[in-house]
């Protein structure tokens, strides 16, 4: 345990002060900590022994570049860069605007709905949060939004990204933690949902409080809500076969993965939207994304190698026994690990890093892995809007260079208040997280 505990301490130092990325820092650690648990010796006495992790690194690689699950992360990142490129933010806020901007505080209730939609098709909060800053706030400020309320709207609707089906963040845990893609999709669905309902909440409070931070905008008739829907049917439908062919079991969600990119193209080419020069600009940068995602994982892996053969999850397990605690609070601990380090880390560093220690002891305990994953990625959304490193407010911050980050960190406390019932109604009530699981697949 404490050869593992150095290495955490080394890869802490690595990334906080030496800066190195997230990647090679893990695989640095990784490797020489399995050569060191392995027992380094010499050969001869002339020759450091190094074959145990340099196979057991090159294994990693090369198990990773050919494992067939893994071709659903650039599937689903072309999915979403496409989607983007054909406008759907636009016409997704136009929708939630016609039914919900007449009302106070209703152009911010019809951000995060957008958001929510926007980001079901994207996965990225990071994109979400950029992308609708540019659709949604021109028509707040124009009807007179406070700007601390008009950005928290997009930077907590942003964080939705990372929950609704299909999300990288949980197609990286099920394959760090070998758990069932499909049933983590069908298991973020309730949650999602329950978040945008408590952001609508705290946009009521709001203005309850503050009713001059989100006056009224205009009504539309019921034949502009219609025509409003019109230009999101496209999208909705390949969304529905999408997420439909994963839960009926229709599709496995690389096969899920390739229809929905498929799919987005073909809507991209019947708007007109893309030219060979936006369509290679698509292209390189699902390469970059998913490049630099493969190569984290890869790091991310080496460093679960040398966790566990370090015996800290075996180790930890033998701590928490001793402890005479009951389980629930364990869990409840990791939980406050995980909001200290997301006042440090962002949310993909924070659960590479995590995961590899905490899951083989939460599966010990007897916790469902699934309900443990949704568990995590919601406290990881609270980490991207909680200072001092809330990503979604520099993101805001930078595109919005007009508007100070304390200013959004102070609109969007609120949200991340509703974040933390949100997490502990997930957490005490299972079911809220399982029940599609267990009624579509077990």
């Amino acid at each position: 345990m404490e050869t593992a505990l150095i290495g955490f301490a080394v890869l802490l130092i690595l990334i906080v002060v030496i800066r190195i990325p997230i990647a090679f820092s893990m695989g640095i650690v990784g490797f020489l900590g399995f050569a060191v648990v392995q027992g380094l010796g010499f050969d001869n006495f002339t020759d450091f022994n190094w074959t145990p992790s340099l196979s057991m690194a090159a294994m990693r690689i090369v198990n990773t570049a050919q494992e067939y699950s893994l071709s659903v992360i650039p599937l689903f990142i072309l999915m979403g860069n496409l989607v983007t490129k054909s406008g759907l933010s636009q016409e997704l806020y136009r929708a939630s605007y016609a039914f919900l901007g007449h009302r106070k505080g209703g152009l911010a209730m019809a951000t995060v709905v957008a958001c929510g939609g926007f980001s079901a098709i994207c996965g990225s909060s990071l994109a979400t949060s950029a992308t609708m800053a540019k659709v949604a706030m021109p028509p707040m400020r124009k009807y007179g939004y406070a700007d601390s309320l008009a950005t928290a709207s997009i930077a907590a609707g942003g964080t939705l990204g990372i929950l609704i089906p299909p999300s990288v963040i949980l197609v990286i845990y099920g394959l760090l933690t070998e758990t069932s893609i499909r049933e983590l999709f069908a298991a973020g669905f309730i949650p999602g949902m329950l978040g945008i309902l408590l952001y609508l909440v705290a946009v009521r409070f709001v203005v309850w409080r503050t009713p001059a931070s989100g006056p009224c905008g205009e009504k539309f008739t019921w034949k502009e809500r219609r025509e409003a829907l019109n230009g999101v049917w496209g999208v909705l439908i390949l969304f529905g076969i999408v997420m439909g062919g994963i839960y009926l079991g229709v599709f496995t969600p690389t096969e899920a993965a390739g229809v929905g990119a498929g799919g987005a193209f073909a809507i991209a080419l019947y708007r007109k939207s893309l030219s060979f020069g936006s369509l290679f600009d698509i292209l390189t940068d699902t390469a970059r994304t998913s490049a630099m995602l493969f190569t984290v994982l890869i790091g991310a892996l080496i460093f679960s190698n040398f966790i566990n053969r370090a015996g800290l999850p075996a180790d930890l397990l033998t701590l928490v026994s001793g402890l005479d605690v009951p389980p629930m609070m364990v869990i409840f601990a990791i939980l406050l690990i995980y909001v200290v380090l997301g006042m440090v880390f962002e949310s993909l560093s924070m659960l590479l890093l995590t995961i590899p220690i905490f899951f083989p002891l939460v599966q010990s305990l007897g916790f469902d892995l699934v309900w443990f994953g949704i568990v995590v990625v919601v406290v990881t959304e609270i980490s991207l809007i909680t200072p001092p490193v809330g990503m979604n407010v520099f993101v805001l911050s930078a595109v919005l260079r007009d508007v100070k980050a304390s200013t959004i960190f102070k609109g969007v406390t609120p949200f991340w208040c509703v974040d933390i019932i949100r997490l502990i109604l997930i957490t005490l009530i299972a079911p809220i997280s399982l029940y599609l699981p267990e009624l579509l697949y077990r």
